[in-house]
């Protein structure tokens, strides 16, 4: 690599990390490009062991004590919504705190 394509990548990449709001992107698990069952049942230990808990300070994750919701929730709540969940289903997941439990089947459109 020349001197000259090395300073354009290393400006690019200067000019592209200025432009993320402070590392945020990097906080975020990716979603899959496509939810399998698998995909899924990690989703509800997801969101189960990652459930809200009440504390002094506030809302809080159960598991690691951070805001909630964290980021694990986050990723458990994106991915059972694409799987086709509804809020009401997700939030049943939750009440009946089984990291285990069989993911409900798809609503019929």
């Amino acid at each position: 690599m020349s001197s000259s394509t090395a300073r354009r990548a290393r400006a690019g990449s200067a000019a592209a990390a200025a432009a993320e709001p402070s590392g945020d992107v990097l906080r975020e698990i990716p979603l899959p490009p496509y939810v399998t069952g698998e995909d899924a049942q990690f989703a509800v230990r997801a969101v189960v062991v990652h459930a809200p808990r009440s504390w002094s300070g506030g809302t809080v994750c159960r598991n690691d004590a951070s805001p909630h919701p964290c980021r694990l929730h986050r990723w458990g709540t994106q991915v059972l919504a694409l799987r086709g969940l509804r809020d009401a289903d997700i939030a049943a997941l939750i009440e009946r705190g089984d990291p285990a439990a069989p993911v409900p089947s798809r609503p019929r459109a």
